[in-house]
């Protein structure tokens, strides 16, 4: 009902801005932990990037213990502001209800979704879209990162499924300073806050119905430069609320 009704009306959403490049994309291979609203972590993830001239591959894989695999791999640039080239993002296995395999192609204006038929066969559904240049698939942490520290807000553009691909706004907003340690350290994160503007009438109708999604929340340690630390969101639409984090290795007799 949803779809077919924004189909019909068009209502203000909010603008978008590409968001400067502060801090330049390195080499890194990093670890992160997934865990359920009860605290219980699910999947290990390895986040890797590595720079190739002017191109930038950021991905972030998360094996579950059930066999799930949530696979997101982005390309994008980095020349004063990020523009993202391609997306590919995999979800798969018991944990999600609905996999996907989701391919966005910002130069052609294409997004490609793979997912099985009811008869067992491969659907596969190419859309052609208008792609804004401030797309943040697959590597939402960096603008986030590179807000201006006195900075309050700003918005930057993802293409969702719902279940069709659609470009909605995210606004980011700045909310405070949370106390935080790192090994037993006193430190700072600023907590910021995400809301997702589905734009046009759906955006109206949807808090209505129940099926507005949830504000992601996500926590920046400052320095020069800052780092992610800390996001809560849904994996997918109408998902449950999962924390995805910073994870450190530990050794046999740490840990005894």
């Amino acid at each position: 009902m949803l779809s077919a009704v924004a189909g019909m009306f068009a209502l203000p959403v909010a603008q978008a801005d590409p968001v400067p490049v502060r801090y330049q994309q390195g080499a890194f291979h990093g670890f992160l932990e997934l865990r359920d609203p009860d605290g219980h972590v699910v999947a290990m993830g390895d986040a890797t990037c590595v720079v190739h001239g002017d191109r930038v591959t950021a991905e972030t894989l998360f094996r579950f213990k059930d066999g799930s695999v949530d696979d997101e791999t982005a390309v994008f640039t980095q020349h004063r502001i990020y523009q993202l080239i391609t997306d590919h993002h995999i979800q798969k296995g018991p944990f999600f209800p609905h996999p996907i395999d989701m391919l966005i192609d910002v130069r052609s204006g294409t997004v490609t979704v793979r997912s099985p038929g009811k008869d067992g066969k491969e659907q596969v559904q190419t859309d052609h879209m208008k792609l804004p240049i401030d797309l943040v698939n697959g590597f939402l942490p960096l603008p986030i990162e590179n807000l201006v520290p006195n900075g309050l807000q700003t918005t930057v553009s993802m293409v969702v499924l719902t279940p069709k691909p659609r470009v909605v706004k995210l606004v980011v907003s700045k909310l405070h300073d949370d106390n935080i340690s790192v090994v037993g350290v006193p430190r700072k994160a600023t907590h910021y806050e995400i809301k997702i503007d589905l734009g046009g009438i759906v955006g109206v109708i949807a808090p209505l119905v129940g099926k507005a999604p949830p504000n992601i929340q996500a926590w920046v340690i400052g320095g020069n430069p800052p780092t992610f630390a800390r996001d809560i969101a849904p994996l997918y639409s109408e998902g449950p609320l999962m924390t995805v984090q910073l994870a450190s290795p530990t050794w046999p007799e740490e840990t005894k």
